[in-house]
């Protein structure tokens, strides 16, 4: 062989040929393919080829056997690479042995933690770092890949799968053969093969998109929490999306302070009919002489009861129509995050981390491990023709064709603003009821497993019909008007009806059979003195439904959006809702005064249009970020002249708690434990308590009021 063939070859096979476990014929090996010849140790045939990749395929006399690369036995097998350890287990089942399958667990480079890894004045290049704890993850890729024919990278479908897909191709691109990028919407047999049929390059557009908002995060994240640390508190931090959310809370709570509630009356009429049964019923005060009117005080209603207490009550109307009620559309993951908070009590976060469960795999007795439902995190209303078609066989054979829509599926139109790269949250198989599946399950995998087949299923079922009566009253040319309706073909309701924000649900009342110009008999009046309310606080499904509506975050981002300014302790939960507290206000008002554009919902949200043009290839990502740079670069500057020296003092917050050892009130303090209570007079007055919150229902037991406490377990030591 000749010295620039030899130099040619990888080290393994340099060392096979000197040792002599392989003979490399140097008649051919500046390319082609060479004769076949004989391995001295392997009793095999083998052809080879002489280009920069190397690859000898052995043959065993009449079969197939596995390939040799790098000098390592074990090769033939293509890899595929996922971030979950859970993915893996689903996967290797559906494939059996013909593939590797290996977890990147995550992210495996990422910005350093303790700088800003962000070179500002070289175009923003980011430096990435293999995560700390990752080496042995990074090392075991690169050495499974050295053994591959082919890499397929199969990380989640959306732009943060795809920046785990390219940092991992970069860490591997120097062992790997080929490198292929794979995706799937549900982890099924099916879906796991027609991606490997399917295979693509890395999307550098979807990757710079997800890099943008890295790099953009990471410079307001960065450049701003050290100055929040000098002049309010340290360990609090401020972040693009989160800033906006929590604007939107103090918002909130500036209209409920500014609110002046009204008076206002209701008046109604207890009335009976001409029916066998004189079934009580009670109609509202509307109005006189065919307009509507508002009884603002006492006196107004009086007034109305005097003018009609002796008058005849007469049936003027009666409407009766039929109301058709359709399906909510299938999940998106802001609202399948609002629906789990309203039904299941299950915070944003939480939801997450079950959704994420049921996606990538869970042990089904007879069935193995198996993806219950497709991709979680999606803006898209979209169905698959297969699902739809799946679901209109479960739909006629449980419950019949009558309960099928006669126009055919349903189909629904996502905002605009969608990104619709993938379709909406349904089950991966419809025929896999929450009932076959409970035994399988935890109680919170059940819960949301339920909540997103009922929905989907539900949406591709037919209108719920319901018999409306509306009925108009007069007396001395007063109106009063009443409706009820009833159920008159359950539709989709059979299986599924959405939850309300609103705790309070006003029933309609039965009506008895009533016909125009019947005179009825007036029993009483009801009256009911009324103030407007301001809006309610925001709940978790509040706040994310009004993001999504003003375009802040993505679906990625909801949940980390909740639970960071919960951690942050920029707000509280009492009960379901959102409340703001004062080191939320002192934060919100200094972004309002030193960064107006980061605390700004319109420029917020006109920055997610601007990631997503990054994503459809329209823009490119650094002029994004230099657009935003140069005024937030002059803004900082100008906040830390400003500011330095000052110290803001964030208020305490003043309980009606009394201290019992020195009679002050006691204010809310925060520690490693969380909040509590502690007395104003420290350190004359050291004394403490536990923070008691109020949580919403009644005991079971007795119907007392239920609190939340938190402290430390004796027992481990933890905090609960």
């Amino acid at each position: 062989m000749s010295r620039e063939a030899f130099a040619s070859l990888g080290k393994a096979r340099r060392l096979a040929h000197l040792t002599g476990k392989i003979n490399f014929p140097s008649s051919r090996l500046a390319g082609g393919l060479a004769p076949q010849g004989r391995g001295k140790r392997f009793n095999q045939r083998f052809l080879y080829c002489g280009d920069s990749r190397l690859r000898i395929e052995t043959f065993a006399r009449g079969a197939a056997a596995s390939s040799i690369s790098s000098g390592r036995t074990g090769m033939g097998k293509d890899l595929i690479i996922v971030e979950s350890p859970a993915k893996v287990k689903t996967i290797k089942k559906f494939l059996g042995g013909k593939y590797m399958v290996q977890a990147s667990v995550g992210h495996i480079r990422d910005l350093p933690t303790k700088e800003i890894g962000v070179d500002e004045d070289h175009d923003f290049a980011p430096r990435y770092q293999t995560i700390q704890g990752k080496e042995k993850v990074v090392h075991d890729l690169q050495e499974a890949a050295s053994r591959a024919d082919t890499v397929y990278l199969a990380p989640d479908p959306d732009r943060e799968g795809e920046a785990i897909a390219w940092h991992i191709a970069q860490v591997i691109k120097d062992k790997a053969r080929d490198i292929k990028r794979i995706q799937f919407n549900e982890i099924t047999s099916r879906a796991v093969k027609e991606a490997l049929e399917h295979p693509r390059d890395i999307n550098p557009d979807l990757f710079e998109a997800q890099q943008a908002r890295r790099v953009l995060d990471r410079l307001v994240g960065y450049k701003i929490s050290p100055l929040l640390w000098k002049t309010v508190k340290r360990g609090i931090s401020a972040g693009r999306v989160q800033s906006v959310a929590l604007r939107l809370i103090v918002e909130r709570e500036e209209e409920r302070q500014a609110f002046k509630p009204e008076e206002y009356w209701t008046l109604d009429a207890n009335l009976t009919g001409n029916d066998v049964k004189k079934l009580p019923f009670s109609a509202r005060y509307h109005g006189k002489n065919g307009k509507k009117a508002e009884l603002k005080s006492a006196a107004e209603v009086e007034a109305v009861v005097e003018e009609t207490k002796n008058a005849v009550f007469t049936v003027k109307s009666v409407k009766r129509t039929d109301k058709n009620r359709s399906p909510s559309p299938p999940f998106t993951t802001s609202t399948m995050q609002q629906e789990a908070s309203r039904k299941l009590s299950m915070t944003p976060r939480r939801t997450m981390a079950i959704a994420q469960q049921l996606y990538e795999g869970v042990d089904i007795e007879g069935e193995g491990t198996v993806g219950l439902i497709t991709y979680m995190r999606t803006d898209s209303l979209r169905i698959s023709e297969e699902a739809i078609a799946a679901a209109k066989e479960f739909i006629v054979g449980r419950y019949g064709q009558q309960y099928y829509p006669a126009k055919g599926a349903n189909h629904y139109k996502a905002k605009a603003s969608a990104q619709d790269a993938h379709e909406a949250i349904r089950p991966s198989n419809v025929n896999w009821t929450p009932e076959m599946l409970k035994k399988d399950l935890t109680g919170e995998q059940y819960r949301l497993y339920r909540l997103v087949w009922s929905r989907f299923v539900a949406c591709q079922m037919a209108n719920a019909v319901y018999d409306s009566v509306s009925v108009e009253i007069d007396a001395a040319g007063h109106s009063f008007r009443t409706s009820s309706s009833s159920l008159k073909f359950s539709g989709y309701t059979a299986v599924y009806e959405e939850g309300k924000d609103d705790d309070k649900e006003e029933k309609e009342p039965t009506l008895p059979p009533l016909t125009e110009g019947e005179t009825l008999d007036l029993k009483s009046f009801g009256r009911d003195q009324h103030f407007t309310q301001p809006p309610a606080h925001y709940t978790d499904a509040t706040l994310i439904r009004a993001m999504e509506e003003q375009g802040i975050g993505r679906p990625s981002t909801y949940a980390p959006t909740v639970s960071t300014i919960l951690d942050r302790e920029y707000v509280v939960k009492e009960g379901k809702y959102l409340h703001i507290t004062n080191l939320g206000r002192v934060v919100t008002q200094l972004m309002e005064e030193r960064f107006s554009d980061i605390a700004d919902l319109k420029f917020t949200a006109n920055m997610e249009k601007k990631l997503d043009d990054v994503e459809e290839g329209t823009v490119n990502w650094k002029s994004v970020l230099r657009d935003f740079y140069g005024d937030f670069e002059e803004n900082l500057k100008k906040a830390e002249k400003d500011l330095e020296g000052v110290y803001i003092k964030v208020p305490d917050e003043v309980s009606e708690e009394i201290c019992p050892v020195c009679g002050r009130n006691l204010v809310v303090k925060s520690g490693r434990f969380g909040r509590f209570l502690a007395c104003p007079g420290f350190p004359e007055c050291n004394f403490t308590m536990p923070l008691v919150v109020e949580m919403p229902g009644r005991c079971p037991k007795c119907g007392g009021r239920l609190f939340k406490r938190t402290g430390t377990s004796r027992k481990s030591g933890k905090q609960y």
